[in-house]
């Protein structure tokens, strides 16, 4: 189906609005608008009417003379325009716009690059900003500016020692012989600094820092060190730990003392180093120059040794034997604790032993005097012998020790190493061989009761054999024993020691006892006894048993 005039010129017209090209007068009289101007510029979305089948007859073209010019005028192919016009007089409005842009750029740039090169000959004799030797700023400075720099900064240069209390004291440089190592240190720094590179050092940082080496006389700075005043004995205060203090019968923290004791070697690694870098102070503080306790009051170990000390001072023993009593409490132990540097507690072995005689002289019964009445009635003092009561002092003081340190209460008798067979101030009771030196008779007496008597011959007077006084104790019993001496050699049927080889025994070869007989014709110190007096004690004695010889 062909188009319609009327139906291109809308169609026409509807694009050149939707391009925007159309006045508003233009848009409601399109008879006014030349066919030309229509098609002026390529349509470059491709235009299709959409076709539809009809069944009418064709209709003949129209004659009127609008028509005829429509229909021409698609006919005439269009004229471009070219396109170098547009793109030329685009490229003439950007150079005038941006035209004064780059003469100033160019104009920039030359003028940096003016100052960088300058900057770059002054900095081929001058040190770059920033730059610093040994803490002392010599920015933009020459080599000789710096050389006289540095040199009035070493002659003023001196170390502060800052110590406790704000007290501060000074090392000089003269006083060690501080000097640099050589003038051409400064110089090997300048020349590290090139010129067309001066610009790096606004980025250098740290590296901005130079050192030059400075040296010292160890000798000089050691001795400077040592008149320091804080070395001076009188103004010295000992670090201590914490100790303790045994108040209302348990122990106490009392607070450890700083003092102000310097560590002398670590300041001279501290003052050795600073010097070389010309450093301005040492704070001996932060420096951990002084020397610290090693505990403090809230320590876990002082906290731990204290509750041991209580533990120790909570032991509580009363020792009881017969009529004899002794307690031992915390108001005696806390004098026998010792606390060494690494707060071990330990309790002192001697002070124990001390204490254990003490206990000795209570408790031991051996050789002390004693009442006695004889078979006669008379009341008489005995001593001496090996009778009675002795404490084991060795185990006695272990257990001591021992009993503390489980902080025990309790109530006991000492350990002995020879005990009686009664207790209280009479330990011989009713059971003992009592034995008259002087009537030459004997007494056995058991559970009160009189077992046996009869004459004895005892230790010849004249040949220093007699038969020592005292009170002893049983040894043993034996039957059928032979005793030797230098000259003899004789069987017994019972044998009854209670002296050393001292003892009580049947005598066969003698047919009388008793009287003077053992003045002048008596034994070797033993206690001759008829043989059933002697059998009669055998069989009803116990070692242990007391005889008393007086």
């Amino acid at each position: 189906m062909a188009y319609q005039p009327q139906e291109r010129t809308m169609h026409l017209l509807s694009f050149a609005e939707k391009r925007g090209e159309l006045t508003e007068k233009e848009i409601e009289s399109p008879e006014l608008i030349p066919a030309k101007e229509l098609i002026k510029k390529p349509i470059e979305e491709p235009f299709e009417e959409p076709v539809e089948e009809s069944t009418e007859e064709p209709v003949e073209e129209s004659t009127e003379e609008p028509t005829e010019e429509l229909i021409e005028d698609p006919a005439e192919e269009p004229t471009e325009e070219p396109a170098e016009e547009p793109i030329e007089n685009t490229i003439k409005h950007l150079v005038t716009k941006y035209r004064k842009f780059l003469i100033c750029a160019m104009l920039l740039l030359f003028t940096l690059l003016v100052i960088y090169l300058g900057m770059a000959q002054y900095f081929k004799n001058h040190f770059y900003f920033g730059t610093e030797i040994n803490g002392i700023n010599v920015s933009g400075k020459t080599l000789e500016d710096v050389k006289e720099v540095m040199a009035a900064e070493l002659k003023a240069y001196r170390l502060n020692i800052k110590e406790r209390g704000g007290k501060i004291e000074q090392i000089k440089a003269h006083e060690v012989g501080l000097k640099f190592t050589s003038g051409e240190e400064f110089k090997k720094i300048k020349d590290s600094q090139k010129g067309l590179k001066w610009i790096s050092a606004f980025f250098a940082g740290e590296n901005s820092k130079k050192t030059a080496v400075l040296t010292y006389d160890e000798k000089l700075l050691k001795e400077r060190i040592n008149q320091l005043s804080c070395f001076k004995p009188g103004n010295i205060v000992e670090p201590k730990n914490p100790s303790f203090k045994y108040v209302d019968n348990s122990y106490v923290i009392v607070n450890e003392v700083i003092g102000n004791k310097v560590n002398k070697q670590i300041l001279y690694s501290h003052a050795a180093y600073s010097i070389s870098k010309m450093e301005a102070e040492i704070d001996l503080e932060l420096m951990g120059c002084y020397i610290k306790p090693k505990y403090d009051s809230n320590s876990p170990k002082v906290l731990k040794a204290r509750d041991t000390l209580n533990k120790y001072v909570a032991t509580k023993i009363s020792y009881t034997s017969g009529d004899s009593k002794k307690t031992l409490d915390g108001s005696q132990i806390n004098q026998w604790l010792n606390i060494d540097e690494n707060l071990k507690v330990t309790v002192s072995e001697e002070k124990v032993k001390e204490y254990i005689n003490e206990l000795s002289n209570i408790f031991n019964t051996v050789g002390k005097t004693r009442n006695f009445v004889t078979s006669s009635g008379e009341i008489i003092k005995i001593s001496g012998g090996d009778y009675g009561r002795s404490i084991n002092k060795a185990k006695e003081t272990q257990y001591l020790i021992s009993a503390i340190k489980e902080g025990k209460t309790i109530t006991k008798e000492p350990i002995y190493s020879q005990n009686t067979f009664s207790y209280g101030n009479n330990d011989i009771e009713n059971t003992y061989v009592e034995i008259s030196l002087a009537k030459q008779h004997l007494w056995f007496y058991k559970n009160g009761s009189l077992i046996v008597h009869g004459d004895v011959v005892t230790g010849n007077v004249r040949q220093n054999h007699s038969t020592r006084k005292g009170i002893y104790s049983l040894k043993y019993k034996a039957r059928d024993a032979i005793l030797r001496g230098p000259d003899y050699a004789v069987h017994v049927d019972f044998w009854m020691p209670f002296d050393g080889g001292i003892g009580i025994h049947d005598a066969s070869w003698r047919s009388v006892f008793g009287k003077n007989i053992y003045k002048t014709n008596g034994s070797h110190g033993c206690v001759n006894s008829p043989y059933n007096v002697a059998k009669k004690i055998f069989d009803n004695i116990t070692p242990g048993t007391p005889v008393i010889c007086y």
